[in-house]
Parts: structure tokens; C-alpha cells; sequence
């Protein structure tokens, strides 16, 4: 599952603000913590330089406003945290999800880094971005609600990559790796509201049917003023009216009434991610959910779920002529070994236009910091000059040391550069495209497979070519 937090980074009183954007992305950055760099990627700027990029694009917003124009704001950076489940993802992919999360979040308008960590249990990713546009004309403004509309689009991008999100979150704030290891079991009021949902799912036409139920499901009920419900092992009666509105005894005679909805996926409830009707997906595993306090509605429901799932399964299996078991493993390798080599076109691409797009902000900033370098040098490399121009001198040097890793260590020609710049991005928006497609087919595919051997026995652990009834 993955969490999301939104911080904002001030000015600090006692370092100037370029100290304070270096040492921001000089932590995200940290070589330890991503792998020596591997892991990290900018975006509208150089990791190796971003800080003086940030600033260089502080001051355009500064010479395009004027002072009695420009809302004081002692923002420099706002960082993005996203932290993902232990064992749940690889660092790759938390990269691309961080990386997609950033776009869509700051809409490209904005430079960013994205690192991922990786010397945690989890893998989680610091997204930092300039609190000014890339164009100086303006700054983010922390608007009302971000966060949730950060966590949308972070959950919306993790059901695109197959990753579990958190469907209900709390509002109270914990320090998010450790929100993440807790694996602590409901409690016994939460427990209640759970089993209240299950036996509204059946539709009982009477509240005596909806009691009937309860007791089934191992329930001790009390009729009296108030009706109130206790499970075996437990000392007191948990009155409904102490549950919320929702759960109250007026709601749930309302509810068995046809008068009002029933809330199937209340913020106590603990339920899968339900999919499309008409796609198929994985089996529950029963007993696991049962040892981490799932009650005996939870274990009917997740039975019909199952009896549903299998009955779409055998119907994708036969609508694609998977029925023989080979012919569906050997479909599940052939849509996994497409889907990887589009991914890696993809990724190829990418890396390529990131060069590409790097090149040409090093010629950009060459271009504009040159007569200042070239005054940097007629001053004997002054100290005080390079604390006036600090971010200019770093941006020409850095476009310099690029050049010099050239293999011809010559500037390349921009029109060159550009022209082979459109071509990446047509090629990678047709590739994309079937990527999508591939990726959808896969992911039907081995989720039959892996229900076909669920039902079967067969340890997916364990490389296998038969399944163990052909043996």
C-alpha cells in the first residue's frame, strides 16, 4: 500500500535560502540511500545541479515581478513523500510511479528531483520541486485539500502499476514508516461495524432476519431500550448506538426498508478493491485473511467471492481457448516477455529524450552564463564574485563538464538535437500505446494462471512446466 505526505519547505533563519536548497536535495540525493545515484532523476533540471537551476529560475520570477507585485512567500521547496508497503515493490517501479506522480501533480510546470530510497525496508521516493514555475511567472500555491488530492492522484497512478493502496485512511498523523509496518488486528467495535455490513450484504428482509444472522455469525444480542451485540470472548454488550449514525438501529431498519443505501465500504471496513464485473481477479486467500481477525461474514462473503471469480476465470479461459494448461502457461510467458520488451523501449526512450532534454538546457545555460564565466575568470576567480554569481558559475561549469563526456567533447548542434528529440517522443507516445493493451492482456492472463493454480496446488514459488495433476 502506498502513503503520501505533502511538506513544505521553508527559509531557513539561519542559513541562506541557496545553502538550505542544496542541503534539501543534497539529503534526497544522498549516494547511500539510492543506490549511488542509480535512483535518482530530474525533471527540467539536472540532479548534479539542481539546486543552482532552482535558483536561477527564483531569480527570473523575481526580475519578471516586481517587488510591490510579488506576494512574499518564505517557500522554497515543497517535497512529496511516498512510501510504499516492504517487499511490495521494486525500485524501479516506485521510481516510475514517484516520476509520474510529480508530473501530474506540478502538471510539468515546475522543476523537480525524484529519489528513491532504498536502505529502508520499505522503498519510499522524496519528490522535491521549485516552489516557482520553470517559466518565472509564478509560484505553487498550497491550496486547500492538496493532500487529498495528492493521495488521489498517487492511489490512481499505484491501481495503473498494480500496487495496493490504502482504502480508507485514518486523518490522524503517524510517522509513515511505521504506519506501514503495523499490522495490528481490528478492534472489537471496528470488528462489529464489519459484520453489521456483511449481514446487510445479504439483504435480510426484517431486522429478526438481520439478528438471525449476527447470531449466526457468532454474535450475543440484547435486546432492550437499545439493542446491543457482544461476540463470544468478549466481557461487555456493544450498543449500536454507540457505533455512529451509520451504524445506528434507525439506519439499519432503514437500510433493510429499501429507505437508504447500504454503505458497503464504510471507512471501518477492510474490503478488496473491487475491479469491472467483467474482468477476472484473484482468488482470496481464506485462512491468511481469517489468522489477521477477519470474522465469519468476512469468510462468507470471500467464499462467493471466489465461487464468482472461478466462474469468470473458466470463462476468460474458454472465450481465449486457454482450457490446456500449457497453452495458457506459455501464454502467460509470451504476454510477460512482450510486456517487458515494450517496457524496455519505453525506458529506453526515455532515457534517451532525458539526455537529450539535458543537452539542450546545457546549451541553453552555456550560452547565457559565458560572459559571465568569462568575467569570473578576469576577476582571478574572485571568492567575493562567485558568492554574487554562485549559480551562474556552477550552471556554466556543469554545462562544460557535460560537454567534455561527449565523445567528440564538442557542443552539439541544437537542431540536430531537436529534430531527434520529436522522433523519440512519436515513437514512445505509438509504443505507449500498445504498452497499455499489453499490459492490460498480461495482467488477465497470469491472474487466471495464477487462479487456475490456486485451484490446482501448484507453489508458484517453484519453476514448473506441468501442472501437478498431469504428472
Amino acid at each position: 500500500m502506498a502513503t503520501t505526505r505533502l511538506i513544505l519547505m521553508h527559509a531557513n533563519a539561519k542559513h541562506p535560502p541557496p545553502q538550505t536548497i542544496r542541503d534539501r536535495i543534497a539529503y534526497a540525493v544522498n549516494p547511500a540511500k539510492t543506490d549511488h545515484d542509480q535512483w535518482v532523476i530530474g525533471y527540467g533540471c539536472d540532479p548534479a545541479t539542481a539546486a543552482a537551476e532552482m535558483l536561477l529560475t527564483k531569480r527570473e520570477y523575481e526580475l519578471q515581478n516586481e517587488p510591490e507585485r510579488a506576494k512574499p512567500s518564505n517557500i522554497l521547496l515543497y517535497q512529496i513523500r511516498q512510501a510504499f508497503a516492504p517487499g511490495e515493490i521494486t525500485p524501479e517501479k516506485a521510481q516510475q510511479i514517484g516520476y509520474e506522480l510529480a508530473m501530474r501533480f506540478t502538471k510539468g510546470k515546475h522543476q523537480f528531483i525524484v529519489a528513491t530510497h532504498v536502505d529502508k525496508q520499505h522503498i519510499h521516493t522524496h519528490i522535491l520541486f521549485n516552489s516557482t514555475t520553470m517559466d518565472g511567472s509564478r509560484k505553487f500555491r498550497n491550496f486547500l485539500g492538496s493532500s487529498f488530492a495528492l493521495r488521489k492522484i498517487s492511489d490512481r497512478l499505484c491501481l495503473e502499476h498494480g500496487v495496493s493502496i490504502i482504502e480508507h485512511p485514518g486523518k490522524a498523523h503517524k510517522h509513515y514508516g511505521r504506519w506501514l509496518g503495523d499490522e495490528k488486528p481490528l478492534s472489537q467495535r471496528d470488528q462489529l461495524r464489519n459484520d453489521i455490513d456483511s449481514a446487510l450484504a445479504k439483504k435480510p428482509d426484517t431486522l429478526e432476519a438481520f439478528i438471525s444472522d449476527m447470531r449466526t455469525a457468532g454474535y450475543e444480542i440484547k435486546q432492550g431500550k437499545y439493542l446491543a451485540f457482544r461476540k463470544v470472548g468478549q466481557q461487555r454488550f456493544i450498543r449500536l448506538r454507540s457505533l455512529g449514525e451509520t451504524y445506528s438501529e434507525d439506519s439499519i431498519r432503514a437500510i433493510i426498508a429499501g429507505e437508504k443505501p447500504l454503505n458497503a465500504q464504510s471507512k471501518y471496513s477492510h474490503t478488496i478493491t473491487t475491479e469491472s464485473p467483467d474482468r477476472v481477479n484473484l482468488l482470496v486467500d481464506i485462512q491468511s485473511k481469517l489468522l489477521t481477525g477477519k470474522g465469519g461474514g468476512y469468510e462468507r462473503w470471500a467464499k462467493k467471492f471466489n465461487l464468482k471469480q472461478m466462474a469468470q476465470t473458466l470463462n476468460y479461459l474458454t472465450e481465449h481457448q486457454l482450457l490446456d494448461y500449457e497453452k495458457l502457461a506459455a501464454r502467460a510467458r509470451e504476454a510477460s516477455t512482450q510486456f517487458s520488451k515494450l517496457s524496455s523501449e519505453i525506458q529506453s526512450a526515455e532515457a534517451r529524450i532525458r539526455e537529450l532534454a539535458s543537452l539542450r538546457k546545457h546549451i541553453f545555460h552555456y550560452r547565457k552564463t559565458r560572459d559571465m564565466y568569462i568575467a569570473y575568470r578576469q576577476s582571478g576567480y574572485s571568492k567575493q564574485f562567485y558568492l554574487e554569481h554562485e549559480a551562474d558559475i556552477l550552471l556554466h561549469k556543469a554545462a562544460k563538464t557535460a560537454f567534455d563526456s561527449l565523445p567528440d567533447r564538442k557542443i552539439p548542434s541544437l537542431k540536430e538535437l531537436n529534430a531527434e528529440f520529436e522522433a523519440l517522443l512519436v515513437t514512445k507516445k505509438k509504443a505507449y500505446s500498445e504498452y497499455q493493451q499489453t499490459r492490460r492482456e498480461m495482467q488477465d492472463v497470469l491472474t487466471a494462471k495464477a487462479n487456475v493454480d490456486a485451484i490446482l496446488g501448484i507453489d508458484r514459488t517453484k519453476p514448473t512446466t506441468e501442472p501437478e495433476h498431469t504428472r
